[in-house]
């Protein structure tokens, strides 16, 4: 499946994607920017309460963003769906995963980069997704 890179300014392109998150019986639509650099997959704290989920109930973790500083996110198991596709994953949620200015959660290594195979197409403005076959 292809998303196109969504446009942020007159120069900016992001590989960002429409994604849902389910948790039992409830489920939000979110964006997320697909980061190769990213360890796992990390969203807001307040897609995961609404989905159900109390935050800091989950096991805590510390993670290092690219400025050095740590934060903490708490991980849960989940539901992803991509392109009409559900995968359970372990995921973190911590509160303004991506800043006030840029609403989207990361999806990284673990959760989403083991499950597709990930092509990036800058000049073309696609990211393009293929499920990986699991043995």
């Amino acid at each position: 499946m292809k998303f196109k890179y969504k446009q942020y300014s007159k120069s900016v392109f992001r590989p960002v994607i429409p994604i849902k998150l389910k948790n039992k019986n409830l489920e939000i639509g979110y964006e997320v920017l697909v980061d190769s650099g990213a360890d796992l997959c990390i969203f807001d704290a307040e897609i995961g309460e609404a989905i159900g989920i109390d935050i800091k109930k989950g096991k805590p973790q510390e993670v290092f963003g690219v400025g050095g500083k740590a934060s903490i996110y708490y991980l849960h198991k989940i539901t992803i769906e991509v392109g009409g596709w559900s995968y359970k994953i372990n995921a973190g949620f911590m509160p303004n995963v991506a800043g006030k200015i840029m609403q989207y959660g990361i999806v990284g290594q673990k959760g989403f980069f083991d499950i597709f195979v990930v092509k990036f197409d800058l000049l073309k403005k696609i990211v393009e997704l293929k499920q990986r076959k699991l043995k």
